[in-house]
């Protein structure tokens, strides 16, 4: 079926997780595991990248959410050596490009997630507004998607949620 359509399957990026809670995963034998395509045998992992977004086997997001704090972390350092040679409207720019744009990207994901999970998404905001001395009303207006899912990032005050 797959020869007729002209598409193959890449062993080496394919990859295999069952998501569950911690003991529903444990029930799942390890012989099980494994799928087998053609001739191609799919091994299990417990954690995989889609579109950006790293998904663990129990969905707690950890991972993902340490990736993008310490990229953002990592950008804040840099702009911060070169923050006094460039303008308030480039600062601005290059914050929204390298930061903002990141913690907003597929945040719809971390919907429902407990705030001791985002709470280093929300010290990368905390650490912009500390550097740039940046209202919460100028990171709203740079992070639309943000005000929509129910304050993910306490940017908003609860009583505006909906």
């Amino acid at each position: 079926m797959v020869c007729l359509r002209r598409l193959q399957l890449n062993p080496a990026k394919t990859e295999l997780i069952w998501f569950g809670s911690r003991t529903n995963l444990k029930t799942i034998v390890t012989q099980d595991v494994s799928l087998c395509v053609d001739s191609n045998i799919i091994q299990h992992v417990d954690v995989v990248r889609d579109l950006g977004v790293t998904f663990d086997s129990e969905l707690t997001m950890q991972r993902h959410i340490n990736t993008v704090t310490r990229a953002c972390f990592r950008h804040i350092r840099r702009l911060k050596q070169i923050r006094r040679l460039i303008g308030k409207d480039v600062a601005a720019g290059l914050v929204f490009a390298f930061i903002l744009s990141r913690l907003d990207y597929c945040n719809a994901v971390l919907t429902g997630l407990p705030k001791s999970t985002i709470a280093p998404l929300q010290r990368v905001q905390t650490r912009l507004q500390d550097l740039w001395h940046v209202s919460d009303r100028e990171i709203t207006s740079l992070l639309p998607f943000a005000i929509s899912t129910g304050c993910l990032f306490n940017i908003v005050s609860p009583t505006n949620c909906v």
